[in-house]
């Protein structure tokens, strides 16, 4: 990615959902859905819990792991199944970093900006209005980035919790977290197009394709590869033992100097946290360099390693090791795909079904208020999430 998106955005958008444009656009998605993202079918467990907080004429939020660039549509499935619509809570980047009629046409779908990086009180004041007097729920996708895992949930950020809680601080109805597990299965066996890629990234490294190795042998033997070239290049040499170990020993070493340098006090133990304590700092020192362009380059080097760490993060040592399903093995080239060979987003190989499943409801207006409140509530999500994909996993 490049660094340079990493920054103060230049204004706001504001939401501006069109109930009847999105009943419209019904057509549009399902043919998105079909033809581009080879979905055939989208299959929902949980749904009357949702049916019942909209009954309730609740404030809803509904927190979904964040697996791949197609949520959103995806999540606009179940909302047609109840005939409501979908506010989302968007990275900036989203609407200002595309066409304008992409723009206007995603803020009619309910999208409205928020700065991950800052402190983004209009967006935070926007999401508590809408839990508090919309009629329609509001998606935010807690993890915060795209990680393409399926099967496993990142650290929940604390921000879709905090604005629950406080929207039920003052709100005159109830206020719902509804966790959301959200799961992608190939109905077609994408095994070719799998290992054609595998040669493409293996000939990008200057490597012999090998055929004849398994294909999971082959993603690790890739992904020690590179590893070991930045070590070389931000250590001095390549390390041994496990990949998990090494891979957060190389992010601690990236992230250790930088929060010297632009004065993170205490960071976190999770690598997300750290890496957004040090983008935010970095970003509000390049506003203070306008004219300094040796300063601003010094920061934008810095803003490419932190997000180094961040596809490193989206990378577990052991999720193909763990279970070398057809599923991990082609989120986990995906990610190549855009990591090594450069591509916006990863080619959709396999017709493919997703999985949406709803749990049960939180009563954010129940909890009482208190330190670690906003924590907990972040902690039960991400926790109620992952059972439900380890459900969908097991099934």
């Amino acid at each position: 990615m490049d660094p340079t998106q990493f920054r103060k955005p230049d204004r706001w958008w504001s939401p501006q959902l069109t109930p009847w444009l999105v009943r419209l656009c019904r057509p549009l998605h399902d043919r998105f859905r079909l033809k581009f993202q080879k979905m055939d079918s989208v299959e929902i467990r949980g749904l009357e819990h949702l049916q019942k907080a909209l009954d309730e004429k609740a404030g809803i939020l509904i927190t979904p792991n964040h697996s791949a660039h197609a949520d959103a549509v995806v999540m606009y499935y179940a909302a047609y199944q109840l005939q409501t619509c979908f506010y989302f809570m968007t990275a900036w980047q989203v609407l200002g970093l595309c066409p304008k009629i992409r723009s206007w046409f995603l803020r009619r779908h309910g999208c409205f900006s928020v700065d991950r990086e800052g402190t983004d009180l209009r967006a935070f004041k926007q999401a508590t209005e809408i839990l508090q007097k919309a009629p329609f729920p509001l998606v935010i996708f807690p993890e915060g980035e795209v990680y393409h895992l399926n099967e496993r949930v990142t650290p929940f950020r604390e921000g879709a919790a905090a604005i629950a809680l406080a929207a039920a601080r003052r709100a005159d109805r109830p206020i719902y977290a509804i966790p959301c597990g959200l799961r992608y299965l190939y109905t077609d066996d994408p095994t070719e197009e799998l290992l054609e890629l595998m040669s493409r990234l293996e000939i990008s490294m200057h490597w012999r394709p090998r055929p004849d190795v398994p294909l999971h042998e082959r993603i690790y033997r890739l992904a020690e590869g590179i590893l070991a070239l930045k070590e070389l290049e931000y250590l001095g040499e390549a390390r041994r033992g496990r990949i998990p170990e090494r891979v957060y020993h190389l992010s601690d070493e990236i992230l250790k100097p930088l929060e010297s340098k632009y004065g993170v006090e205490n960071p976190s133990e999770r690598i997300p946290e750290r890496v957004k304590s040090v983008r935010q700092k970095a970003i509000e020192q390049l506003e203070t360099l306008a004219d300094d362009f040796p300063g601003q380059n010094a920061c934008y080097r810095d803003l490419d390693d932190v997000y180094l760490v961040t596809q490193m993060f989206s990378y577990p040592g052991d999720y193909v090791a763990e279970n070398p399903s057809i599923e991990r093995m082609a989120e986990t080239l995906d990610k190549f795909e855009e990591d090594i060979l450069s591509n916006q987003t990863a080619t959709i190989r396999g017709r493919r079904k997703a999985v949406i499943c709803l749990g049960e409801p939180v009563n954010v207006s129940e909890i009482p208020k208190s330190k670690t409140a906003t924590g907990d509530l972040a902690q039960q999500l991400e926790q109620s999430v992952q059972a439900l994909l380890d459900c969908v996993v097991t099934d």
